[in-house]
């Protein structure tokens, strides 16, 4: 783990959740990022440790945020009390049980951003739209979309060079050493988790419209599990009628995992600019300026 960041146990309705966390040195937060991780990763995905750079947790304490990673359902302590995980919404009840747990625990400040990869961004969206977190602020996912651009029902033929090239594009992509040091990040996808993958663009269909604060999405340069012609995005970004505000970002030089690329500063310096950007209050105008 990177210095600034320490391990945590939080109670999930009765599911023990493992995590990371980091919080500001000097001062109470300022609000707090929740990142949730994809499948087959854990909660280390966001302290990368193949280079200084690469962490979401160190970087957002030291802006002054708290940063929770959390171990989802079905990984780290919770794997041997959920070996087979949790589907999508029985882990959106207890992510969110966690999340309150952890508020009572700790201060959380002006509130909470979900941060999303892969498969935890359609947890942080599945969330956002069931309106179970009262202190959620915004939502920022990269590496999910609304339409495959493989067959899902074909993944588990996947192996060796195809499957790499899904998860991480052109190894060129991440700092010397980073399969080394992801041995510690990568885990076993639990099935009940598994069997849903392909469900997502059907659900996807009900929980986006049902999303009701600002969202950000960012797709990877280098992205091979979703279509993303612009004709793609435009669509994805219509189906958040309930949202006020909705980002669709590209990031040159990255691929799938981008938190654990070249490209990670880039991104999480992005993610908490959206994070002040929900925080900061819209100025009045008059005709001399804003004011």
């Amino acid at each position: 783990m990177s210095a600034e960041v320490r391990p945590i146990t939080l109670d999930a309705a009765g599911v023990s959740l493992s995590g990371l966390l980091a919080e500001p040195e000097r001062s109470a937060p300022r609000a707090t990022v929740v990142a949730l991780h994809g499948g087959g990763m854990s909660a280390g995905y966001f302290d990368g440790q193949a280079h200084p750079d690469l962490s979401l947790l160190a970087l957002g304490a030291r802006l002054g945020f708290t940063v929770l990673a959390l171990d989802r359902p079905g990984y780290g302590h919770s794997a041997a009390r959920l070996p087979d995980g949790q589907t999508l919404a029985e882990q959106a009840v207890t992510v969110s049980s966690a999340i309150m747990e952890f508020g009572e625990r700790c201060p959380t400040g002006a509130g909470v951003l979900l941060v999303g990869h892969s498969y935890g961004g359609k947890l942080a969206l599945h969330l956002a739209a069931d309106g179970s977190l009262e202190s959620l602020l915004a939502v920022d996912v990269a590496g999910i979309g609304h339409r495959f651009a493989v067959d899902p029902g074909s993944l588990a033929q996947l192996h060796g060079v195809r499957q790499r090239r899904l998860n991480w594009g052109p190894l060129t992509l991440y700092p010397p050493g980073t399969f080394l040091a992801s041995g510690r990040v990568v885990a076993p996808m639990p099935r009940r988790e598994a069997e849903g993958v392909r469900d997502w663009p059907r659900l996807s269909d009900t929980l986006l419209p049902r999303v009701g604060v600002p969202v950000r999405l960012t797709f990877a340069e280098h992205e091979a599990w979703w279509r993303t012609t612009d004709d793609d995005l435009a669509d994805l970004a219509g189906r958040f009628t309930a949202a006020p505000r909705v980002l669709v970002e590209r990031l040159s030089g990255a691929g799938h995992n981008i938190s654990l690329g070249w490209a990670a500063r880039a991104y999480h310096l992005r993610v908490l600019a959206h994070l002040e950007e929900t925080l900061t209050p819209p100025r009045r105008l008059h005709s001399g300026g804003a004011v």
